[in-house]
């Protein structure tokens, strides 16, 4: 057994031949070569929130390095099962594992990614953040207390915004889903009648709506259903041109989801004191942070059994948080802070073992 400090010597090597020593991602990428892990297959699976980016990594490394990376993006509850079962090389999970979880089924967590959860509506003549909600409004509507779009309690947070006389139609995640799990650990939060009544999870039972699957299936739906509102990472509205909604916040203040309010919310993490980096930035204070904040975390067993794929899954990780920021960014993902990816690489020294 060698610990992955070991495997780590060689990564310094084999980066400083990919990369030169350079601090900065390179502007011609393609003519990179030299890298030892060339040919190697990594399986991953899970979350849909950090897809697009998952994606664009994967592709980029793959032409600068010539390493595979296949990622299902079949949901958190799909992501954590198949890492479980020993299945993929690695998981991908928006609703972090409690350290009691992690010891028990010999995993280990970092945080990948950040972003937003963000509110979707399909109100023809209504503009992108044009429609305000509170939280507690929020969570009414999920509940099925508010049913139409002209609602007075609607009305009271929209002065001014010609509503229509429409029945509201609630899109939710079919499949276990972090995204699912960020949106209601912030609605358990803010609203006592959610907290009795619903609660939350990957997967929780429901009051109304109708299901889609992925962060993709409720885009879909949400577009193709007249009066629908759903909520899906930021990337996927944008993406698909979708009509956002403002959220009051904790300070009280209406914001609008951008990488900017992510950042905001995410300034209040302290990694280092957040034992197997579980974390939760739901409802976070700040006059400018967006309340449905989130990270999508990476699952990896703490005993590796194959050294050549170990070493070319930790170089992809790491090419990742020093290398795809402006990726991540232009997709409107927050990326994980220099000062927390050096304290996740530690423990990848200090924690992971390879047969």
């Amino acid at each position: 057994m060698v610990r992955l400090g070991i495997i780590a010597l060689i990564l310094v090597v084999a980066f400083s031949v990919i990369f030169g020593g350079c601090g900065k991602q390179s502007s011609n990428p393609a003519k990179i070569t030299g890298n030892v892990a060339a040919g190697v297959t990594i399986n991953g699976a899970g979350a849909t929130f950090p897809y697009p980016i998952y994606a664009k990594w994967a592709d980029a490394y793959y032409q600068l390095a010539g390493v595979k990376i296949n990622y299902q993006s079949i949901g958190s509850g799909g992501g954590v099962q198949q890492i479980k079962a020993k299945t993929v090389h690695f998981g991908a999970s928006d609703a972090p594992l409690t350290p009691e979880e992690l010891n028990e089924a010999g995993l280990f967590q970092f945080p990948m990614i950040m972003g937003g959860v963000v509110l979707v509506v399909n109100l023809p003549g209504i503009k992108p953040g044009t429609l305000r909600t509170s939280p507690t409004l929020l969570a009414d509507i999920f509940l099925g207390k508010t049913k139409k779009w002209n609602d007075p309690a609607i009305a009271k947070e929209n002065p001014g915004v010609k509503l229509p006389n429409k029945t509201i139609t609630v899109v939710h995640r079919a499949d276990g889903s972090g995204t699912t799990w960020i949106f209601t650990n912030y609605l358990d939060k803010v609203s006592k009648d959610w907290h009795s009544k619903v609660g939350y999870g990957k997967a929780v039972s429901w009051p109304v709506g109708v299901a889609g699957k992925g962060n993709e299936g409720v885009s879909a739906y949400v577009q193709r259903i007249d009066g629908s509102i759903g909520y899906v990472e930021y990337a996927y509205a944008l993406q698909n041109e979708m009509c956002y909604v403002k959220l009051k916040n904790r300070a009280g203040n209406y914001v609008d989801p951008n990488v900017s309010t992510f950042q905001a919310a995410a300034a209040n993490a302290n990694w280092e004191k957040a034992p197997g980096f579980y974390l939760v930035l739901t409802d976070q204070p700040g006059k400018d942070s967006w309340p449905i904040t989130g990270a999508s975390y990476i699952l990896i067993h703490k005993k590796q059994v194959d050294p050549k794929v170990a070493r070319a899954m930790f170089s992809f990780f790491e090419w990742c948080y020093k290398h795809g920021q402006k990726m991540a960014l232009d997709l409107h993902y927050v990326p994980i802070p220099k000062d927390v990816y050096d304290l996740v690489i530690k423990k990848w020294k200090s924690e992971i073992v390879v047969r």
